[in-house]
C-alpha cells in the first residue's frame, strides 16, 4: 500500500521555524506543509500590499524558506503553504530568489491565486453581516477572501510545482491537496 508522509511545519504566522527543519531532516517526508494563515493574518497582509505592491505575503516566508528549501530539494520533499497570504505572487518571486541565492536553481514554483474578492466585494452593492452594505463601507473594507479548496493545489503539483505557495485556503485542503494527487482521487469521489 502506498504510504504519504506530510509534516506539519507551522500551524499558525508566528510559529517556531526549527520544528519545520526537524521534520525536513529527520521525517522522512514527502511534503512539508506551512498552515500560516487566518482571518487576522490575511487583513494585516491585504493592508500590507495596499502600502507596497510588493509586499503582502506572510512576514515569517523568507525566514522559513531559508531554513528549508536545501533540505527539502535534497530529501525530495515539497513545501505547500499559505504564506502567499494576499499576495502569492509576489511570495514566489520572493521564494524564488532565495532559492536562487542558496544556489537551488530550477526549482518549480506555483502560486495560487483566486481567493481574493475584495475588487468584486467593493464593485456591488452587497448585503454583509453587519447589516450594511459594502458600499456603505467603501475603503474601511480591507480585505475579503474565499476560502480555496485542495484542487488547485493538487493541480500544481500534477504540473510538477516542488513549491506550492497559496493565498486563502481552508486548512485541510493544504494538506488534502497532496493527497488527492499522490493517490489519484477524483474530486468527485466522496468515499
Amino acid at each position: 500500500m502506498k504510504k504519504v508522509k506530510i509534516g506539519a511545519g507551522a500551524g499558525f504566522s508566528g510559529d517556531r521555524i526549527e520544528p519545520a527543519v526537524e521534520l525536513a531532516e529527520n521525517g522522512n517526508l514527502d511534503y512539508l506543509v506551512f498552515e500560516c494563515m487566518a482571518e487576522r493574518t490575511i487583513s494585516i497582509a491585504q493592508e500590507q500590499k495596499s502600502q507596497d505592491p510588493d509586499k503582502g505575503y506572510d512576514p515569517l516566508l523568507k525566514q522559513r524558506m531559508l531554513a528549508v528549501i536545501a533540505i527539502c530539494r535534497r530529501k525530495k520533499i515539497k513545501i505547500i503553504s499559505n504564506m502567499g497570504a494576499a499576495n502569492p505572487l509576489a511570495a514566489a518571486k520572493c521564494v524564488q530568489e532565495i532559492a536562487r541565492s542558496l544556489g537551488e536553481v530550477g526549482l518549480r514554483i506555483a502560486a495560487i491565486t483566486g481567493d481574493d474578492l475584495l475588487a468584486v466585494v467593493t464593485s456591488e452593492d452587497l448585503q454583509l453581516d453587519n447589516g450594511k452594505t459594502s458600499l456603505e463601507l467603501g475603503d474601511r473594507l480591507i480585505s475579503a477572501n474565499v476560502y480555496l479548496g485542495a484542487a488547485p493545489i493538487a493541480g500544481a503539483l500534477a504540473e510538477g510545482a516542488d513549491i506550492v505557495l497559496t493565498g486563502r485556503s481552508s486548512d485541510p485542503a493544504l494538506f488534502l491537496g497532496p493527497l488527492i494527487h499522490e493517490f489519484g482521487w477524483a474530486m468527485d469521489d466522496w468515499e
